[in-house]
């Protein structure tokens, strides 16, 4: 009972109401209205962990989780276990609904991490045989179709034949009889074919009267000789009728016979979209995921910039004032926090917002407040909220109260007989012993304190009682709070200051309000000046406070600047090294081009050798050619300090081997090796077979790095090219028919395709690029050019 009332204080069915606004099913919508709340942990984690794989992939889908087509089938499933007959539209309700609860399935299985979702919807049954053959014999309008059946489609031939037979005849009676018509028109009454006939002129057409107007001169009249006609039509309408009800009948029985997986597949629906609309609840709120801590293991209760989700609503919706939101940050070892300060400071309001904080995490919402967001599991939330004085019960105020803290101190002690060592409750308490005697109410609410905390997890309770304020200083469990109040507009600020008791205003804001001096001197006499100095004390630390918490506004600013700069010097260092990179690669490329250069221009010096007979001086020219080449393309390598000889063209230098000494011809190549002339003979000789005329060896030549190796150039995309192969004409199908078609095109391209769906209603192309958005080979989609069909062709890349 005390659970309930707690809701009610909290108004828990207000932000459950917010909450079935953000659903996209009528189940879902139902649900969330009566929302059940966890009573272990590991549920609330559950629904947290969906709230989330939710929130992540509506985050990146562009029109999120679609829940088209899904109905509330729940009736017509137990109408048709009842067998019961279903009509058209029921029928198709279903089918709608399996073609809805197919696509979710598609879409969650398309998606890599989601493993919570993916294991939820991998027990859904969607029965396509049945949504095809339900669609097969109810058309669009919810009317048994013509196909449903050749029986049917005969009768229905016979009936548009006499309908036609008749309006053919009694057009001539009209004719025939012009004068005697009061228009020229068929009309119905009943399932009769009639007339309209002038009163008086009844006699000149013979028949059946059916219907008179208002003033009594017209008859609606069914001519005799159309009657055996009608009677005809009425029996084969009884007929179509007949057969209509056995194919609805049939239908309902394969529905029946399916009946269980159907509802364990509008369960998974329905929790699906509870959590897309947690999802996007949270995502309205600006909120962040929750992780409930272990105070046991000294974890910190950490809610920062903490905002009433009703009063956000009521910002955003209601024109309401905007939200402050609150800090909430209490130590493992705080028991019971008690807030003090004026009235209207926001006391109330910061019990309500914890507490409603506590109930959404349970059921799975984000919390309203800056990351990181760390509270407990409270198996209860407890509340005694506002006034509950009842002129029918004869019950005050302070009784009130008292009936109500009873219930919670019984409901605390169940508790605490299985969880002595550690209750996980959250008891709010609003002013706290008020209603009676200050002396006894003190007292008493001090002995409520005292024991709420040996027996709950964590209370706040708020007080005007200044003796509640010294409990902090003789029991550690103890921590005080107090709403800011500004002396200079004598208003509260609605801010939350922590480790500060309230201070007393009452004399200050009478003072500013023009009650006489001296009435207040002596009320200050009265107080004492213990009070007042305990007062100023008060005020000290709050000036203190104040700044502090401007020194750390001035802090977090500098931070900001520094994480600024910080951020741009790395922009500018990654831009430096991508143009880096961008010229080493284009120098990769010209050396690339040259080195083709070159090849190119050896390969015609090989040919110009090959062509003929070779002589001696063809070679030498080939020879210089390709030095020439060399020297032109061969890269100069930079200057290195000398460190001993090196031969250059026209020294003198002595061959070893030999003891000759010969002309340096051409320079030392990379492998070492130059060419010399001594007398008359050229020959190559390596650098360490020769050395200087003074005796020095040569020195070695350090090779070249192999060039890079060649830069691939990129193919060019072969253009897309449309053939009747890769032409799909889907105009007149439906959009499941369609999908398989499509499935079937796409796994067999190898490139783009053009689809025609054509304009009429737009269904069928919106049908069309839900289907391929969500299909893992199509890359992207657009409209094809005017040329090819403009808006009314879908042009599908297939990667």
């Amino acid at each position: 009972m005390i659970q309930s009332e707690t809701l009610e204080l909290l108004e828990w069915y207000r932000l459950c109401q917010h909450l079935s606004t953000f659903a996209a099913t009528k189940l879902g919508a139902i649900a969330s209205l009566h929302l059940q709340i966890p009573v272990s942990q590991t549920a609330s984690e559950q629904l947290l962990a969906q709230t989330k794989e939710v929130y992540q992939l509506e985050s990146r889908l562009a029109s999120g989780l679609s829940f088209e087509g899904i109905q509330d089938i729940g009736d017509s499933l137990e109408r048709a276990e009842l067998q019961g007959i279903l009509a058209g539209d029921e029928l198709l309700a279903i089918a709608t609904t399996l073609a809805g609860a197919r696509n979710l399935r598609r879409i969650i299985d398309n998606q890599e991490d989601t493993p919570i979702l993916t294991q939820l919807v991998a027990e859904l049954r969607t029965y396509p045989e049945l949504e095809q053959e339900i669609h097969l014999c109810i058309d669009e309008r919810g009317q048994v179709a013509d196909r449903a059946s050749t029986k049917l489609g005969e009768i229905r031939t016979e009936l548009r034949r006499l309908r036609s037979q008749i309006t053919q005849k009694l057009q001539n009676i009209l004719q025939v009889k012009s004068n005697a018509v009061q228009e020229q028109i068929i009309t119905q009454r009943g399932d009769r074919f009639v007339i309209p006939v002038k009163a008086p002129q009844k006699d000149a057409i013979p028949g059946i009267v059916h219907d008179t107007s208002t003033s009594g001169a017209t008859l609606y009249i069914e001519p005799n000789s159309v009657v055996p006609m009608g009677n005809q039509l009425r029996q084969t309408v009884r007929r179509e009728q007949a057969e209509e009800e056995a194919i609805r009948r049939a239908l309902t029985e394969k529905v029946a016979a399916v009946k269980p997986d159907l509802e364990r597949l509008l369960a998974i629906v329905t929790t699906l979209d509870m959590a897309t609309a947690r999802a996007r609840y949270s995502f309205w709120l600006k909120a962040n995921p929750p992780r409930f801590i272990n105070r046991q293991e000294q974890e910190l209760v950490t809610l920062r910039q903490l905002r009433h989700p009703l009063l956000v609503w009521q910002n955003q919706h209601e024109q309401g004032h905007p939200v402050i939101p609150v800090d909430l940050l209490i130590s493992p070892h705080i028991r019971v926090v008690t807030i003090t300060g004026p009235n209207t400071g926001g006391k109330t309001v910061t019990l309500k917002t914890l507490g409603l904080a506590a109930l959404m995490a349970k059921v799975g919402l984000f919390i309203p407040a800056r990351e990181p967001v760390e509270m407990p599991w409270f198996d209860q939330v407890l509340a005694d909220i506002g006034d509950e004085q009842s002129l029918q019960q004869s019950l005050s105020t302070f009784s009130g109260h008292i009936r109500r803290i009873s219930r919670i101190l019984n409901a605390l002690g169940d508790e605490g007989e299985e969880s002595s060592s550690f209750p996980a409750s959250l008891v709010l308490l609003d002013e706290v012993g008020a209603g009676t005697d200050p002396v006894e109410g003190s007292a008493l609410a001090i002995a409520l304190l005292q024991y709420l905390a040996d027996h709950a997890q964590l209370t706040i309770a708020t007080t005007h009682f200044g003796e509640l304020k010294a409990l902090k200083y003789e029991d550690q469990r103890f921590e005080n709070a107090s709403v800011e109040f500004d002396d200079a507009t004598l208003s509260p600020t609605y801010r939350l200051l922590w480790g500060i008791p309230g201070r007393s205003n009452a004399l200050a804001i009478a003072l500013r309000l023009g009650l006489k001096p001296e009435v207040v001197e002596e009320a200050k006499t009265q107080v004492g000046e213990a009070t007042d100095e305990v007062n100023q004390v008060i005020a000290g630390l709050e000036a203190q406070r104040r700044r502090q918490e401007t020194k750390a506004a001035e802090a977090q600013k500098i931070l900001q600047q520094a994480e600024r700069l910080y951020k741009e010097v790395s922009e500018k260092a990654a831009a430096l090294q991508e143009r880096e990179q961008s010229l080493k690669a284009s120098q990769e490329v010209a050396v690339q081009q040259a080195i083709n250069q070159a090849k190119g221009e050896i390969a015609k010096v090989i040919r110009r050798l090959q062509q003929g007979t070779a002589t001696a001086q063809d070679a030498q020219q080939a020879t210089n050619a390709l030095n020439q080449i060399a020297q032109k393309y061969q890269p100069v390598a930079p200057p290195k300090p000398k460190l001993g000889f090196l031969p250059k063209v026209g020294d003198r230098i002595r061959i070893s081997q030999f003891g000759q000494t010969a002309e340096v011809l051409t320079a030392p190549d990379e492998d070492g090796e130059l060419t010399v002339r001594f007398g008359i003979m050229k020959m190559t000789v390596k650098l360490e077979d020769i050395e200087s005329l003074d005796g020095q060896k040569a020195e070695p030549i350090a090779k070249p790095k192999p060039a890079p190796a060649p830069v691939a150039q990129p193919a060019q995309p072969t253009p897309a090219i449309r053939t009747s192969k890769n032409t799909f004409d889907i105009r007149g199908k439906r959009v499941a028919d369609a999908e398989y078609l499509l499935d079937k095109a796409i796994s067999e391209a190898n490139g783009p395709i053009w689809i025609i769906h054509g304009h009429g209603t737009g269904k069928l192309r919106q049908g069309v690029h839900a289907y391929l958005q969500q299909h893992p080979r199509v890359s992207h989609y657009e409209a094809a050019e005017q040329a090819d069909g403009g808006s009314g062709v879908t042009v599908a890349h297939v990667a």
